[in-house]
Protein backbone atom coordinates (compact mmCIF):
# COMPACT_ATOMS: atom_id res chain seq x y z
CA UNK A 1 0.00 0.00 0.00
CA UNK A 2 1.41 3.22 -1.25
CA UNK A 3 0.32 6.51 0.79
CA UNK A 4 0.74 9.95 -1.00
CA UNK A 5 -0.36 13.49 -0.05
CA UNK A 6 -2.07 15.03 -2.91
CA UNK A 7 -5.32 17.61 -3.47
CA UNK A 8 -8.59 16.19 -3.17
CA UNK A 9 -11.53 18.16 -2.56
CA UNK A 10 -13.74 17.33 -0.16
CA UNK A 11 -17.62 17.02 -1.50
CA UNK A 12 -20.50 18.91 0.34
CA UNK A 13 -22.18 15.92 1.27
CA UNK A 14 -24.57 17.33 3.11
CA UNK A 15 -25.82 17.69 6.43
CA UNK A 16 -29.02 16.85 7.89
CA UNK A 17 -31.33 18.67 9.81
CA UNK A 18 -34.70 16.89 10.17
CA UNK A 19 -33.83 14.10 13.40
CA UNK A 20 -34.84 10.74 12.89
CA UNK A 21 -37.47 9.57 15.55
CA UNK A 22 -37.16 6.11 17.33
CA UNK A 23 -40.80 4.95 17.74
CA UNK A 24 -41.98 4.53 20.99
CA UNK A 25 -43.07 0.72 19.86
CA UNK A 26 -39.17 0.64 19.20
CA UNK A 27 -38.41 1.63 22.79
CA UNK A 28 -40.71 -0.69 24.16
CA UNK A 29 -39.78 -3.69 22.53
CA UNK A 30 -36.55 -2.92 23.73
CA UNK A 31 -37.62 -2.97 27.55
CA UNK A 32 -39.40 -6.56 26.56
CA UNK A 33 -35.70 -7.82 25.15
CA UNK A 34 -34.00 -6.56 28.52
CA UNK A 35 -36.29 -7.31 31.06
CA UNK A 36 -36.51 -11.38 29.31
CA UNK A 37 -32.60 -11.62 28.84
CA UNK A 38 -31.93 -10.62 32.26
CA UNK A 39 -34.22 -14.05 32.95
CA UNK A 40 -34.60 -11.73 36.89
CA UNK A 41 -38.26 -10.88 38.79
CA UNK A 42 -36.74 -7.17 38.14
CA UNK A 43 -34.39 -5.40 36.11
CA UNK A 44 -33.18 -1.91 37.61
CA UNK A 45 -31.19 0.39 35.31
CA UNK A 46 -29.36 3.02 36.47
CA UNK A 47 -28.17 6.58 34.61
CA UNK A 48 -27.04 9.80 35.13
CA UNK A 49 -26.26 12.97 33.48
CA UNK A 50 -22.78 11.17 32.20
CA UNK A 51 -23.70 7.56 32.04
CA UNK A 52 -27.31 8.09 30.29
CA UNK A 53 -27.10 6.01 27.45
CA UNK A 54 -28.60 2.67 28.42
CA UNK A 55 -31.61 4.05 30.08
CA UNK A 56 -32.03 6.58 27.08
CA UNK A 57 -31.89 3.42 24.87
CA UNK A 58 -34.26 1.99 26.33
CA UNK A 59 -36.86 4.67 27.42
CA UNK A 60 -36.29 7.57 25.36
CA UNK A 61 -35.32 9.50 28.68
CA UNK A 62 -32.09 10.88 29.52
CA UNK A 63 -31.02 12.08 32.84
CA UNK A 64 -29.85 16.19 32.95
CA UNK A 65 -28.65 16.64 36.08
CA UNK A 66 -29.68 13.92 38.23
CA UNK A 67 -29.79 10.50 38.68
CA UNK A 68 -32.21 8.01 37.78
CA UNK A 69 -33.17 4.57 37.77
CA UNK A 70 -35.61 2.25 35.67
CA UNK A 71 -37.00 -0.11 36.59
CA UNK A 72 -39.00 -3.18 34.80
CA UNK A 73 -40.64 -5.84 36.30
CA UNK A 74 -43.31 -9.16 35.86
CA UNK A 75 -46.77 -8.07 33.63
CA UNK A 76 -44.72 -5.43 31.64
CA UNK A 77 -44.39 -3.15 34.49
CA UNK A 78 -41.96 0.01 34.13
CA UNK A 79 -41.23 2.70 36.67
CA UNK A 80 -39.01 5.46 35.73
CA UNK A 81 -37.29 7.18 39.50
CA UNK A 82 -36.38 10.66 38.99
CA UNK A 83 -35.34 13.89 40.70
CA UNK A 84 -37.18 17.07 40.96
CA UNK A 85 -35.82 18.86 37.66
CA UNK A 86 -36.43 14.85 35.84
CA UNK A 87 -40.34 14.90 37.09
CA UNK A 88 -40.99 17.58 34.50
CA UNK A 89 -38.31 16.30 32.07
CA UNK A 90 -40.14 12.95 32.46
CA UNK A 91 -42.89 13.80 29.41
CA UNK A 92 -40.49 12.83 26.87
CA UNK A 93 -39.73 9.29 27.59
CA UNK A 94 -41.25 7.31 25.05
CA UNK A 95 -42.36 4.24 27.01
CA UNK A 96 -45.58 3.85 29.14
CA UNK A 97 -43.93 3.99 32.41
CA UNK A 98 -44.90 5.42 36.43
CA UNK A 99 -42.86 8.04 37.11
CA UNK A 100 -41.95 8.16 40.84
CA UNK A 101 -40.62 11.54 42.37
CA UNK A 102 -37.47 9.90 44.24
CA UNK A 103 -35.90 13.30 46.07
CA UNK A 104 -32.51 12.21 47.51
CA UNK A 105 -31.93 12.38 43.12
CA UNK A 106 -32.09 15.88 43.47
CA UNK A 107 -29.34 17.75 44.06
CA UNK A 108 -27.70 19.17 46.91
CA UNK A 109 -30.25 21.82 48.78
CA UNK A 110 -33.21 20.70 46.96
CA UNK A 111 -36.67 19.71 49.88
CA UNK A 112 -35.98 15.60 50.48
CA UNK A 113 -38.53 15.62 53.16
CA UNK A 114 -41.69 14.24 50.93
CA UNK A 115 -40.92 11.08 48.62
CA UNK A 116 -40.23 7.99 50.58
CA UNK A 117 -37.12 6.37 50.90
CA UNK A 118 -35.65 4.06 48.18
CA UNK A 119 -36.25 1.34 49.73
CA UNK A 120 -39.94 2.21 50.99
CA UNK A 121 -40.31 2.67 47.36
CA UNK A 122 -38.94 -0.64 45.83
CA UNK A 123 -41.50 -2.12 48.48
CA UNK A 124 -44.32 0.14 47.00
CA UNK A 125 -44.02 -0.68 43.55
CA UNK A 126 -43.87 -4.64 44.26
CA UNK A 127 -40.39 -5.78 44.74
CA UNK A 128 -40.36 -8.83 47.29
CA UNK A 129 -37.91 -10.25 49.63
CA UNK A 130 -37.56 -13.42 47.66
CA UNK A 131 -37.42 -12.03 44.19
CA UNK A 132 -34.39 -12.04 42.11
CA UNK A 133 -33.05 -8.33 40.53
CA UNK A 134 -30.24 -8.26 38.21
CA UNK A 135 -28.72 -4.69 38.27
CA UNK A 136 -27.38 -2.38 35.22
CA UNK A 137 -24.65 -0.24 35.61
CA UNK A 138 -22.64 1.96 33.00
CA UNK A 139 -20.05 -1.13 32.92
CA UNK A 140 -18.56 -4.19 34.08
CA UNK A 141 -16.27 -6.08 35.30
CA UNK A 142 -14.58 -8.58 33.47
CA UNK A 143 -13.41 -12.11 34.78
CA UNK A 144 -10.36 -11.23 35.04
CA UNK A 145 -10.90 -8.20 37.38
CA UNK A 146 -12.98 -9.79 39.75
CA UNK A 147 -11.70 -9.23 43.93
CA UNK A 148 -14.23 -11.31 45.68
CA UNK A 149 -16.43 -13.67 44.26
CA UNK A 150 -19.38 -11.38 45.29
CA UNK A 151 -20.92 -9.23 42.25
CA UNK A 152 -19.50 -5.92 41.45
CA UNK A 153 -21.88 -2.86 40.45
CA UNK A 154 -21.13 0.15 38.70
CA UNK A 155 -24.19 2.03 40.42
CA UNK A 156 -23.76 4.19 43.22
CA UNK A 157 -23.33 2.07 46.96
CA UNK A 158 -26.48 3.73 47.89
CA UNK A 159 -28.71 2.31 45.60
CA UNK A 160 -27.00 -1.09 45.37
CA UNK A 161 -27.45 -1.08 49.40
CA UNK A 162 -31.11 0.50 49.80
CA UNK A 163 -31.81 -2.53 47.02
CA UNK A 164 -30.30 -5.28 49.03
CA UNK A 165 -32.03 -3.93 51.96
CA UNK A 166 -35.48 -4.97 50.52
CA UNK A 167 -34.53 -8.69 48.79
CA UNK A 168 -32.68 -11.67 50.21
CA UNK A 169 -31.44 -12.84 46.84
CA UNK A 170 -27.86 -11.87 45.80
CA UNK A 171 -28.08 -9.07 43.46
CA UNK A 172 -27.20 -10.05 39.59
CA UNK A 173 -24.73 -7.80 37.44
CA UNK A 174 -26.84 -7.65 34.13
CA UNK A 175 -24.82 -4.57 32.43
CA UNK A 176 -23.89 -7.25 29.57
CA UNK A 177 -27.22 -7.76 28.51
CA UNK A 178 -26.86 -4.03 27.41
CA UNK A 179 -23.46 -3.84 26.93
CA UNK A 180 -21.61 -7.12 25.64
CA UNK A 181 -19.73 -6.14 22.50
CA UNK A 182 -21.77 -8.54 20.40
CA UNK A 183 -24.51 -9.92 21.99
CA UNK A 184 -25.79 -7.06 24.14
CA UNK A 185 -28.44 -5.32 22.97
CA UNK A 186 -26.84 -2.20 22.08
CA UNK A 187 -24.41 -3.99 20.16
CA UNK A 188 -26.53 -4.09 17.12
CA UNK A 189 -28.70 -0.98 16.00
CA UNK A 190 -31.90 -0.66 14.08
CA UNK A 191 -32.25 1.49 10.64
CA UNK A 192 -33.92 4.13 12.68
CA UNK A 193 -30.53 3.91 15.16
CA UNK A 194 -28.50 3.97 12.16
CA UNK A 195 -29.91 7.48 10.58
CA UNK A 196 -30.40 8.87 13.79
CA UNK A 197 -26.67 8.08 14.34
CA UNK A 198 -25.67 9.60 10.76
CA UNK A 199 -27.95 12.48 11.81
CA UNK A 200 -25.45 13.05 14.79
CA UNK A 201 -21.71 11.91 13.26
CA UNK A 202 -22.11 14.30 9.99
CA UNK A 203 -23.23 17.34 11.93
CA UNK A 204 -20.13 16.42 14.28
CA UNK A 205 -18.07 15.60 11.44
CA UNK A 206 -19.03 19.11 9.84
CA UNK A 207 -18.37 21.00 12.98
CA UNK A 208 -14.58 19.49 13.11
CA UNK A 209 -14.07 20.55 9.36
CA UNK A 210 -15.39 24.22 10.47
CA UNK A 211 -12.55 24.64 13.14
CA UNK A 212 -10.13 23.10 10.78
CA UNK A 213 -11.24 25.87 8.28
CA UNK A 214 -11.24 28.40 10.74
CA UNK A 215 -8.06 28.25 12.72
CA UNK A 216 -5.21 30.62 11.87
CA UNK A 217 -2.19 31.26 13.20
CA UNK A 218 -2.27 34.13 16.19
CA UNK A 219 -5.75 33.79 16.83
CA UNK A 220 -6.72 31.91 20.25
CA UNK A 221 -8.13 28.20 20.39
CA UNK A 222 -11.39 29.58 22.02
CA UNK A 223 -11.74 31.53 18.73
CA UNK A 224 -11.01 29.07 16.33
CA UNK A 225 -13.85 26.85 17.74
CA UNK A 226 -15.85 28.91 17.79
CA UNK A 227 -16.12 28.35 14.29
CA UNK A 228 -18.04 25.34 15.13
CA UNK A 229 -21.19 26.68 14.50
CA UNK A 230 -22.62 24.89 17.54
CA UNK A 231 -26.32 24.49 16.96
CA UNK A 232 -27.28 22.55 20.03
CA UNK A 233 -27.13 19.05 19.37
CA UNK A 234 -26.49 16.63 22.47
CA UNK A 235 -22.70 15.80 22.97
CA UNK A 236 -21.05 12.76 23.90
CA UNK A 237 -17.73 14.29 25.33
CA UNK A 238 -16.55 17.96 25.51
CA UNK A 239 -15.45 19.64 22.86
CA UNK A 240 -11.79 19.35 22.32
CA UNK A 241 -9.04 21.45 21.12
CA UNK A 242 -5.32 21.99 22.06
CA UNK A 243 -2.29 23.43 19.32
CA UNK A 244 0.83 23.48 21.49
CA UNK A 245 4.12 22.48 21.00
CA UNK A 246 4.70 20.07 24.04
CA UNK A 247 3.26 17.22 24.13
CA UNK A 248 -0.12 16.35 22.62
CA UNK A 249 -3.26 16.30 25.23
CA UNK A 250 -6.02 15.27 23.18
CA UNK A 251 -8.78 15.73 25.92
CA UNK A 252 -8.02 19.43 26.75
CA UNK A 253 -10.87 22.01 26.12
CA UNK A 254 -10.19 24.94 23.93
CA UNK A 255 -8.40 27.90 25.95
CA UNK A 256 -7.21 31.38 25.30
CA UNK A 257 -3.80 30.05 24.33
CA UNK A 258 -2.44 31.26 20.98
CA UNK A 259 -1.97 29.38 18.00
CA UNK A 260 1.39 29.67 16.28
CA UNK A 261 3.13 27.86 13.37
CA UNK A 262 4.65 24.37 13.60
CA UNK A 263 2.55 23.44 16.42
CA UNK A 264 1.14 19.77 17.27
CA UNK A 265 -3.06 20.53 16.75
CA UNK A 266 -5.92 18.11 18.04
CA UNK A 267 -9.82 18.71 17.74
CA UNK A 268 -12.79 16.66 18.48
CA UNK A 269 -16.74 17.04 18.29
CA UNK A 270 -19.32 14.41 19.73
CA UNK A 271 -22.37 14.33 18.81
CA UNK A 272 -25.13 11.19 19.77
CA UNK A 273 -23.97 8.60 17.24
CA UNK A 274 -21.00 9.69 16.52
CA UNK A 275 -17.35 11.78 17.08
CA UNK A 276 -15.12 13.03 14.72
CA UNK A 277 -11.44 14.25 15.75
CA UNK A 278 -8.68 15.72 13.83
CA UNK A 279 -4.68 16.03 14.69
CA UNK A 280 -1.77 16.91 12.67
CA UNK A 281 0.10 20.49 12.65
CA UNK A 282 -0.28 23.81 11.97
CA UNK A 283 1.79 24.33 8.90
CA UNK A 284 1.30 23.79 5.10
CA UNK A 285 4.82 22.27 4.37
CA UNK A 286 6.70 19.86 6.36
CA UNK A 287 8.16 17.08 4.89
CA UNK A 288 9.68 15.70 7.94
CA UNK A 289 6.21 15.28 9.33
CA UNK A 290 4.65 13.58 6.80
CA UNK A 291 7.18 10.98 5.91
CA UNK A 292 8.07 9.98 9.57
CA UNK A 293 4.19 10.59 10.95
CA UNK A 294 1.30 11.29 8.88
CA UNK A 295 2.14 8.69 5.83
CA UNK A 296 2.32 5.27 8.42
CA UNK A 297 -0.37 6.55 10.69
CA UNK A 298 -2.50 6.91 7.33
CA UNK A 299 -1.96 3.53 6.17
CA UNK A 300 -3.19 1.91 9.24
CA UNK A 301 -6.10 3.92 8.61
CA UNK A 302 -6.81 2.80 5.17
CA UNK A 303 -6.05 -0.94 5.99
CA UNK A 304 -8.80 -0.15 9.11
CA UNK A 305 -11.22 0.59 6.68
CA UNK A 306 -10.61 -1.80 4.10
CA UNK A 307 -10.49 -4.83 6.80
CA UNK A 308 -13.48 -4.15 8.97
CA UNK A 309 -16.56 -5.78 7.75
CA UNK A 310 -18.58 -8.57 8.57
CA UNK A 311 -17.06 -11.90 10.05
CA UNK A 312 -13.80 -10.40 10.56
CA UNK A 313 -12.06 -11.26 14.16
CA UNK A 314 -12.07 -8.49 16.41
CA UNK A 315 -8.59 -9.91 17.40
CA UNK A 316 -7.30 -9.95 13.51
CA UNK A 317 -7.92 -6.45 13.44
CA UNK A 318 -6.34 -5.27 16.18
CA UNK A 319 -3.37 -7.38 15.57
CA UNK A 320 -3.45 -6.04 11.59
CA UNK A 321 -3.83 -2.50 12.94
CA UNK A 322 -0.85 -3.20 15.17
CA UNK A 323 1.29 -4.17 12.84
CA UNK A 324 1.05 -1.73 10.22
CA UNK A 325 1.62 0.75 13.11
CA UNK A 326 4.73 -1.19 14.30
CA UNK A 327 5.91 -0.38 10.38
CA UNK A 328 6.57 3.36 11.31
CA UNK A 329 7.97 2.52 14.87
CA UNK A 330 4.24 3.19 16.80
CA UNK A 331 1.30 1.25 18.22
CA UNK A 332 -2.09 2.15 19.08
CA UNK A 333 -2.64 3.32 22.15
CA UNK A 334 -6.01 2.21 22.48
CA UNK A 335 -8.48 0.08 20.80
CA UNK A 336 -8.23 0.64 17.22
CA UNK A 337 -11.87 1.02 16.28
CA UNK A 338 -14.36 0.40 19.21
CA UNK A 339 -18.37 0.66 19.20
CA UNK A 340 -20.35 4.12 19.62
CA UNK A 341 -23.52 5.12 20.33
CA UNK A 342 -25.48 7.73 22.53
CA UNK A 343 -22.26 7.37 24.01
CA UNK A 344 -18.59 7.86 22.54
CA UNK A 345 -17.64 4.66 23.83
CA UNK A 346 -19.42 1.80 23.85
CA UNK A 347 -17.51 -1.39 24.55
CA UNK A 348 -15.55 -3.39 21.47
CA UNK A 349 -15.14 -6.28 19.98
CA UNK A 350 -11.92 -5.15 18.72
CA UNK A 351 -9.02 -6.64 21.48
CA UNK A 352 -6.01 -8.75 21.44
CA UNK A 353 -6.98 -12.25 20.57
CA UNK A 354 -10.59 -11.15 20.43
CA UNK A 355 -12.30 -14.43 18.90
CA UNK A 356 -15.56 -12.06 18.99
CA UNK A 357 -16.88 -11.03 15.41
CA UNK A 358 -17.90 -7.74 13.72
CA UNK A 359 -21.74 -8.37 13.01
CA UNK A 360 -24.39 -6.58 10.68
CA UNK A 361 -25.74 -3.53 12.61
CA UNK A 362 -22.67 -2.76 14.54
CA UNK A 363 -21.96 1.19 14.99
CA UNK A 364 -17.84 1.77 14.80
CA UNK A 365 -15.08 4.54 15.45
CA UNK A 366 -12.17 3.88 13.59
CA UNK A 367 -10.33 5.33 15.97
CA UNK A 368 -6.65 4.88 16.17
CA UNK A 369 -4.34 6.78 18.22
CA UNK A 370 -0.76 6.12 17.67
CA UNK A 371 1.97 6.78 20.09
CA UNK A 372 4.68 7.17 21.34
CA UNK A 373 4.85 10.79 19.72
CA UNK A 374 7.30 13.52 20.53
CA UNK A 375 6.22 16.88 21.26
CA UNK A 376 4.31 18.94 19.19
CA UNK A 377 3.27 15.96 16.96
CA UNK A 378 -0.56 15.28 16.53
CA UNK A 379 -1.79 12.52 14.54
CA UNK A 380 -5.65 11.46 14.72
CA UNK A 381 -8.47 10.89 12.03
CA UNK A 382 -11.78 9.39 13.62
CA UNK A 383 -14.85 9.09 11.93
CA UNK A 384 -18.19 6.62 12.46
CA UNK A 385 -18.96 4.16 10.17
CA UNK A 386 -21.45 1.42 10.44
CA UNK A 387 -21.75 -2.02 9.60
CA UNK A 388 -24.66 -3.07 7.44
CA UNK A 389 -25.21 -6.92 5.54
CA UNK A 390 -27.51 -6.38 2.62
CA UNK A 391 -30.88 -6.77 4.30
CA UNK A 392 -30.21 -3.46 6.51
CA UNK A 393 -28.58 -1.45 3.65
CA UNK A 394 -31.84 -2.71 1.97
CA UNK A 395 -34.10 -1.26 4.28
CA UNK A 396 -31.95 1.79 4.81
CA UNK A 397 -32.46 2.88 1.70
CA UNK A 398 -36.31 2.27 1.42
CA UNK A 399 -37.01 4.30 4.63
CA UNK A 400 -34.39 6.91 4.51
CA UNK A 401 -33.47 7.37 0.68
CA UNK A 402 -31.64 10.87 1.71
CA UNK A 403 -28.89 9.30 4.05
CA UNK A 404 -28.57 6.18 2.06
CA UNK A 405 -27.74 8.57 -1.15
CA UNK A 406 -25.56 10.68 1.07
CA UNK A 407 -23.90 7.21 2.19
CA UNK A 408 -23.68 5.86 -1.55
CA UNK A 409 -21.43 9.56 -2.57
CA UNK A 410 -19.40 8.70 0.09
CA UNK A 411 -18.16 5.58 -0.20
CA UNK A 412 -17.96 6.33 -4.01
CA UNK A 413 -15.78 8.91 -2.46
CA UNK A 414 -13.60 7.27 -0.32
CA UNK A 415 -12.95 4.62 -3.04
CA UNK A 416 -12.53 6.83 -6.28
CA UNK A 417 -11.11 9.66 -4.69
CA UNK A 418 -8.96 8.76 -1.29
CA UNK A 419 -8.28 5.12 -2.93
CA UNK A 420 -9.61 3.08 -0.50
CA UNK A 421 -10.82 0.02 -1.36
CA UNK A 422 -14.26 -0.30 1.40
CA UNK A 423 -16.57 -3.13 1.37
CA UNK A 424 -20.12 -2.91 0.64
CA UNK A 425 -21.04 -3.56 4.02
CA UNK A 426 -18.88 -0.81 5.34
CA UNK A 427 -21.56 2.48 5.45
CA UNK A 428 -19.57 5.77 6.32
CA UNK A 429 -21.80 8.42 8.53
CA UNK A 430 -19.39 11.34 8.89
CA UNK A 431 -19.18 14.36 6.63
CA UNK A 432 -15.35 13.90 5.91
CA UNK A 433 -14.79 9.90 5.79
CA UNK A 434 -11.35 9.12 6.09
CA UNK A 435 -10.23 12.64 4.65
CA UNK A 436 -7.37 13.12 6.35
CA UNK A 437 -5.48 16.68 6.11
CA UNK A 438 -2.65 16.01 8.45
CA UNK A 439 -1.38 19.80 7.56
CA UNK A 440 -3.97 22.51 8.66
CA UNK A 441 -2.86 25.24 6.53
CA UNK A 442 -2.92 23.57 3.59
CA UNK A 443 -6.26 21.87 4.27
CA UNK A 444 -7.36 20.35 0.77
CA UNK A 445 -4.21 18.20 0.56
CA UNK A 446 -4.60 15.17 2.25
CA UNK A 447 -3.73 11.61 2.51
CA UNK A 448 -4.26 9.08 -0.37
CA UNK A 449 -3.81 5.13 -1.15
CA UNK A 450 -2.12 4.99 -4.51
Amino acid sequence: MNINWKKVELPDFGVPEEIPVISKEEHEMRCTKAYDRAATDWLVVYGDREHFANIHFLSGYDPRFEEALLILGPRNAKYLLVGMEGLDYSVDKQIEANVILYQSFGLLGQDRTSSPKLDQILLNIGIKENDTVGLCGWKYFEENEMVSDAPHFFIPAAIVDSIQKVVRQPLQDKTPVLLHPTEGLRSRNSVDQIALYEWGASRASAAVMNIMKGTKVGISELEAVSHMRYAGEPLTAHVMFSARKEQMVGLRSPSATKIALGDGVTTAVGYWGGLSCRAGMIDSKNDEFMERFAKPYYKAIATWYEMTGIGVRGGDLFEKCASVLAEGGLKPALNPGHLTSTDEWMHTPVRPDSNEVIVSGMAFQCDIIPTPLPNGVGLNCEDTVVIADEALRKELKEKYPAVWARIEAKQSFIREKLGINIKDELLPLSSNPAYYNPLWLNPEMVMVVE
